[in-house]
């Protein structure tokens, strides 16, 4: 094989530069990062401060509003232009607040008149480095990654779904040309066997069917198969007549769209928030209830903005518009039907009715007590209502038909031991049945009375 030198000194060039590019670009990177970890930890860490700032801080602080507490955003350098305070006075403050108080400083017992005579906690387990890495956090700039990366994400996803586009225009101009080509070849196929056919003397003709009884005729005098076929009709007619009508009051799948979003997924799921917090009616009534909005503002008087995942919402919540600005836009409608002022941190008295739309609605000659199955028989929520903490819009899951209540009632074993409800009649019922496990239907679970009174 003959050699093609400058191939060979191509590649060596090539190589090369690669080399020297790596070489000097590496070690700058790696000194750069060097030198920003020296000055991170000299100055505390923000990514740290962040974590330590939501457990200990952000139940009454926030960066740039007044909350139970003041801003803390720049905190260090303000105490420092303004009231001439080092990060001494921080570090006793934050560990000590009640003792600086009493101590009779200045600037402390200012913050304690300011703020309603309330006292600051004290953490004394937070060390020096923790509070470096606070005060870090709350020093740091606004973050616009969030922005910018979701200007990266649209980005991105603009490229790919125009990517995604021109791909679908080649395929279907690929099929259509192959499609045209089958055409074409099919026609001079048929060309040519029509030419081979002359040369060869051969004719074709077409032999004509010979007249007889239209098709629906023939039908109609066939006694039998009009006999069969009005049968098969009939029967189809009532089945699906019946299938129709045992779907009337059924509402599975059924996910009105609410006046205010609430997230099940979010609150639920991704913040462990028990199902009976909110529905604590579910534990001694028998309606759930609908959990009135003084509860959600329970956590809502410091919760005042939506940040979602550290890592970003998903592609999927993105698509269905689901961003931190959406979920933050929802705790305001909050805010304005329970009249709750943001700047003053109380209410105005200024409320307004929220219209929350059924979802779980059984017949009024149906009887089901919430209480009976939460309570006494231990059933937990997402038997009846699904995976709950994983619905981002609240639907109906199961069918809460009588047979599904039935078929519960039949599988289902009660929980004996340790039930003081039904102390006396799980011993002699254990007697009676010889087992230990009893179901529902043989505590009467299946008597019409039961459910229909």
């Amino acid at each position: 094989m003959k050699k093609v030198p400058y191939r060979n000194q191509f590649s060596k060039i090539l190589g090369l530069t690669l080399i020297a590019f790596l070489f000097y670009t590496v070690p700058a990177t790696a000194q750069d990062d060097a030198s920003g970890e020296v000055a991170a930890a000299d100055a505390g860490d923000a990514k740290k401060g962040k974590a330590l700032f939501n457990q200990n801080c952000a139940a009454c602080h926030a960066l740039n509003r007044k909350m139970t507490g003041p801003a803390l955003a720049n905190v260090e350098a303000r105490l420092s232009e303004e009231e001439g305070l080092d990060k001494e006075w921080l570090y006793s403050w934050i560990k000590n607040s009640p003792g600086m108080i009493k101590s009779g400083d200045p600037y402390a017992n200012k913050v304690y008149a300011e703020f309603n005579q309330a006292a600051m906690t004290a953490f004394p387990t937070l060390t020096n480095e923790d509070i470096d890495n606070i005060l870090a956090y709350t020093a740091a700039p606004p973050p616009s990654a969030p922005a910018a990366a979701a200007g990266a994400s649209d980005g991105a996803s603009g490229t790919a779904t125009q990517a995604g586009g021109v791909s679908n225009e080649i395929i279907l101009g690929a099929l259509v040309l192959v499609f045209g080509l089958l055409v074409v070849m099919l026609l001079l196929v048929n060309k040519t066997l029509q030419r081979i056919a002359q040369a060869n003397g051969v004719i074709v003709e077409k032999e004509k069917a010979e007249k007889g009884l239209p098709l629906w005729k023939a039908f109609a005098k066939n006694q039998f198969l009009v006999l069969v076929t009005a049968i098969l009709l009939l029967l189809g007619s009532a089945y699906f007549a019946y299938g129709w009508m045992m779907q009337v009051g059924v509402d599975q799948g059924y996910a009105p769209i609410q006046p205010i979003h609430y997230s099940h997924k979010i609150h639920a799921g991704d913040n462990k928030i028990e199902c009976k917090y909110c529905h604590s009616s579910a534990r001694v009534s028998k309606h759930s209830g609908i959990p009135s909005l003084n509860v959600c503002m329970n956590c809502h008087k410091s919760i005042y903005e939506y940040t979602g995942n550290p890592e970003g919402p998903s592609q999927e919540d993105l698509e269905n518009g689901y961003t931190n600005e959406f979920y933050t836009g929802e705790i305001k409608k909050l805010y304005k039907a329970v009249g709750w002022d943001e700047t003053n941190q109380k209410y105005t008295g200024e409320s307004q009715p929220v219209e929350w739309v059924r979802i779980h609605n059984l017949p009024d000659f149906a009887y089901f007590n919430h209480s009976q199955h939460v309570s006494v028989a231990g059933v937990e929520c997402q038997t009846c209502h699904g995976p709950v903490e994983e619905m981002e819009i609240m639907y109906q899951y199961s069918s809460l038909t009588m047979g599904w209540c039935i078929d519960c009632h039949r599988e289902t074993n009660v929980k004996v031991e340790g039930n003081e409800y039904y102390e006396k009649i799980h011993a002699e019922l254990s007697k009676k049945y010889g087992v230990d496990n009893l179901t529902a239907a043989q505590l009467g679970g299946l008597e019409c009375g039961k459910c229909h009174y």
